[in-house]
């Protein structure tokens, strides 16, 4: 599902908000998971999951096409560790058929 395809299946369901309005609202809660990231807070979706910052550590890697040694500094990255429920939910649905396609996971 793409941010779009959220906006829509949103707006959809709230006939009364209008479609721009439920735009806002989707990208006012992305703004502000997105502030709270950034200021090292966690954000927890009850049934859903958690986001948090994880600190990689500086680390030396290698250059794939020479093999040269190349230092990798230390960054913050987003972590998402899936809830209880939502685990259950997806392992509970039918499994589709396989038609072809690779695993594409869609954005959101």
């Amino acid at each position: 599902m793409t941010k779009s395809g959220l906006i829509e299946a949103i707006a959809e369901r709230t006939p009364h908000i209008s479609k721009k309005d439920t735009e806002i609202v989707v990208n006012t809660i992305f703004d502000s998971m997105a502030q709270a990231l950034k200021q090292g807070e966690r954000i927890e979706i009850r049934g859903f999951g958690s986001f948090q910052v994880k600190l990689r550590e500086a680390r030396e890697g290698r250059n794939p096409k020479t093999g040269e040694p190349v230092h990798i500094s230390a960054k913050r990255t987003p972590f998402f560790k899936v809830g209880k429920e939502l685990k259950e939910m997806v392992d509970d649905a039918p499994v589709p058929s396989n038609s072809g396609s690779a695993g594409g996971g869609g954005a959101v």
